[in-house]
Order: C-alpha cells, then structure tokens, then sequence
C-alpha cells in the first residue's frame, strides 16, 4: 500500500510540476537508454515514443526521489 502512495504522490507532482516532469522524462529517457545500448538512435526513439507513458508510469517514485536528491550530490 505505501507504494501505491509513493507512486501516487510521485505522479501528482509530476503532473504538476512542469520543470520535475521534464527533469523526470529526462532522467528516465537516459536509464533507458542505458540498459537499451543495442539499439540504433532511431530505434531507441521509436521505443521511447511507443513506451514512454508506461516508463514514466512505472519510474515516477524512482525519477521523484532523483529529483529532490540532484541537489544534495
């Protein structure tokens, strides 16, 4: 249940938070694209369109928690 919160919470800031949300899209793009270097740029892009909404869905605590750490590193 706390990590349904979590989510929760992430995802309200997110969507209301214009400047968290590209940092958050940002942040996710690049681990994905990471953990994808097989992929030609025009491949990965054509993934990250087609996934994007379930990536940001799923990382949204991850990327939040990212967000408000940035500045403490």
């Amino acid at each position: 249940m706390e990590r349904d919160n979590l989510m929760h919470g992430a995802r309200t800031a997110l969507n209301n938070i214009p400047e968290m949300r590209e940092w958050a899209e940002q942040y996710l793009k690049e681990k994905t694209r990471a953990e994808m270097p097989e992929l030609s740029e025009d491949e990965f892009e054509k993934h990250w369109k087609y996934h994007k909404p379930e990536i940001m869905h799923a990382g949204a605590a991850e990327a939040a928690q990212a967000y408000k750490q940035r500045d403490r590193d």
